[in-house]
């Protein structure tokens, strides 16, 4: 909040904490018929005024424009408006690579009957334009930002993924980071950037040997192993959960290709197809180009 709403985080009394309230607003997505969905979190916390108010952060993760994004914040503000009949603050952090896309209103008009509904929104694109500015922000959020921007930027050149991503690496140590930072950090970073095979035994290896030289060997080599095989789960899941959102189901062959899948790369690819594809079958076409096996 601090980092991408700061003048909504200083109106928030932080000192009386904040509760999240995921389940109810799963239920109330599950219940908004409006395709995809994506909403994250609902969070509530109270004001420096004293009054207790509901914050939806909405974090849009997509490739490409929706042309229902709009109107899906304004149902879910609804909804918990409705419920709750408390003011509602609907967030919007867009992280697509789109240059021009960028809705903050929904709006609606019939017979002199008028409703327009405004949202805060960040757009992290137009980010990547200084990135060295970003990168000299002490909030850890904005080395999160960096490495997401820089995944877009390298999505079709693993060598410059692999600079980009050792660069940051680097950094988590260079800014004297806490151990516990550092770790949580490397395994967001490693997650996000993935690099093909080749290329990621490489790095792993020179991660090792930077480590081993600044006496910081934050990592072991079964901690390297378990984080893969924890990835890689996550992965899986990824896509069969992004499956089963957009089409209601996953059919037991694409069930059983994807368990059997231990390439993050490919895995990642598919993730972005199961969102994308229009139905199973352009899914399955994927699947035989990117894994013919």
């Amino acid at each position: 909040m601090t980092f991408f709403f700061s003048g909504i985080a200083d109106e928030i009394d932080w000192e009386r904490g904040y509760r999240f309230r995921d389940k109810e607003f799963q239920k109330i997505v599950r219940d908004a018929r409006l395709g995809r969905r994506y909403a994250d979190k609902l969070v509530s916390v109270w004001s420096t005024q004293g009054d207790e108010i509901n914050v939806m952060v909405h974090i849009e993760i997509q490739a490409a424009r929706d042309a229902e994004f709009a109107e899906r914040m304004y149902v879910y503000n609804y909804r918990i408006y409705d419920k709750h009949r408390k003011p509602v603050t609907s967030l919007a952090i867009l992280a697509d690579d789109e240059a021009k896309w960028h809705p903050r209103q929904f709006s609606r008009a019939q017979w002199g009957c008028t409703m327009n509904f405004n949202f805060p929104t960040v757009k992290l694109k137009p980010l990547a334009d200084d990135m060295e500015a970003l990168l000299d922000q002490p909030n850890l959020f904005a080395l999160i930002t960096a490495a997401h921007l820089m995944t877009q930027a390298s999505n079709h050149d693993p060598d410059k993924r692999f600079v980009l991503k050792w660069r940051l690496t680097r950094m988590l140590y260079e800014k004297n980071h806490t151990r516990e930072q550092i770790l949580n950090l490397y395994r967001f970073i490693d997650w996000l950037m993935v690099l093909p095979e080749a290329l990621s035994k490489r790095f792993n290896t020179q991660h090792k040997e930077y480590e081993e030289e600044q006496k910081m060997p934050y990592i072991t080599t079964a901690e390297r192993i378990g984080r893969e095989e924890g990835m890689l789960a996550d992965a899986r899941e990824m896509v069969l959960e992004a499956l089963d959102i957009k089409f209601n189901k996953v059919p037991e062959d694409i069930n059983e290709v994807i368990k059997r899948l231990n390439n993050r790369l490919i895995l990642k690819k598919l993730h972005r197809s199961a969102i994308q594809s229009k139905d199973l079958q352009g899914f399955r076409k994927t699947i035989q180009e990117i894994n013919p096996g």
